[in-house]
């Protein structure tokens, strides 16, 4: 027990008195910006591959189709019904 209080007390006197305080000061770890995959394209330079855009791009391009899919369903199935007027309809005339 002595034994690790002093370990303890010199490693604390070391840190405080030979360690400048740039050390002192935390890192920013992970946040660079590093090499994570293949480089990403903008989506009109490589339309036919999806895993390539960026991802602000794919968001984009993906809600862009989704609502298309989703209007031209309401279009199709759900759209104003046209009600066919009785006065449009001409009787052919009696002979």
């Amino acid at each position: 027990m002595a034994a690790a209080r002093a370990a303890l007390a010199s490693s604390l006197s070391r840190l405080s008195s030979s360690t400048p305080p740039a050390k002192l000061i935390p890192r920013r770890g992970l946040a660079g910006g590093g090499d994570h995959g293949p480089p990403r394209v903008n989506l009109w330079e490589d339309p036919l591959s999806p895993s390539k855009w960026k991802e602000e791009h794919f968001v984009l391009a993906s809600l862009s189709g989704w609502g298309l899919v989703i209007y031209g369903g309401y279009k199709l199935f759900g759209g104003k019904k046209e009600k066919k007027d009785e006065d449009e309809v001409v009787a052919a005339p009696a002979h």
